[in-house]
């Protein structure tokens, strides 16, 4: 029986990292949404034949703003890990994508779903500016 190679032990580590964040988030993402949906339901409209205040309409269209930010966030983060599962199949996880120099170790256990090392994120950034 052929031996696993510590790299590989590694990348099984970091897989079973990103696969619970996936499940945490998509976990989230659904709690969100069975909010937002009940949160909908509730406000089908005031029984007691009053208006709502323009300041709880203003308050829940906040509320609802933000909830969808924060999904977002969470799906975009969602592909940064689905991308970096793949690089784990493909076996070029834990290489810069544009330099394919290798990301340390302390970079990658910080942020397991990152796809460029310290030098070339500063220059993706740079350019930003």
């Amino acid at each position: 029986m052929p031996q696993k190679s510590p790299a590989h032990d590694k990348n099984e580590q970091f897989k079973k990292i990103l696969l619970k964040s996936k499940e945490d988030i998509v976990h989230d993402i659904k709690n969100m949404a069975a909010v937002n949906s009940a949160d909908n339901k509730d406000k089908g409209g005031d029984v007691s034949g009053h208006a709502m205040h323009i300041a709880d309409v203003a308050t829940d269209m906040y509320d609802r703003e933000f909830s969808l930010g924060l999904a977002s966030n969470e799906r975009e983060l969602l592909n940064r890990i689905d991308a970096a599962l793949k690089r784990i199949a493909e076996k070029t996880y834990g290489l810069c994508v544009v330099c394919k120099k290798a990301i340390l170790a302390a970079r990658l256990k910080a942020l397991p779903y990152v796809e460029t090392c310290v030098k070339c994120q500063e220059d993706i950034e740079n350019k930003k500016r």
